[in-house]
């Protein structure tokens, strides 16, 4: 099967060896996505600023691949601190509050970077 990769620039894709989203078939995969500027800085502010960032980066993988933000049916939320859950919940349900994937959600999460207060993953299933 034909596999379509979408890389987003993160410092991280060529050490590490990842993509940021793959498509196979009709499944799109968003791998965990850190708040990352395009200059590779990190995205300034509290965690729902910082899962806003992530949930840009994650549309915007999921349409180079061909999908839409409607097409999310699975999304993971890792936090450093428990305390960030309403200000991450509240960015995921900007996005998702209409499409209400299955979400996790997970507090006590160690980071690549210490100022990154959350990451995301998303899997998406696309028509065609």
């Amino acid at each position: 099967m034909t596999r379509l990769r979408h890389a987003s620039g993160s410092p991280f894709e060529a050490s590490i060896g990842f993509c940021r989203a793959i498509r196979v078939g009709n499944r799109i995969l968003v791998a965990g996505t850190a708040p990352v500027e395009p200059d590779g800085s990190s995205t300034p502010g509290d965690a729902g600023a910082q899962a806003e960032r992530c949930l840009a980066i994650i549309a915007e993988a999921i349409a180079a691949l061909g999908g839409r933000l409607e097409d999310v049916v699975r999304t993971r939320m890792f936090l450093v601190d428990p305390a960030d859950a309403a200000a991450v919940g509240a960015a995921h349900g900007a996005v998702f509050g209409a499409i209400r994937p299955a979400a996790t959600m997970v507090a006590g999460a160690v980071l690549l970077r210490p100022e990154w207060r959350v990451e995301i993953e998303a899997e998406a299933e696309v028509d065609g």
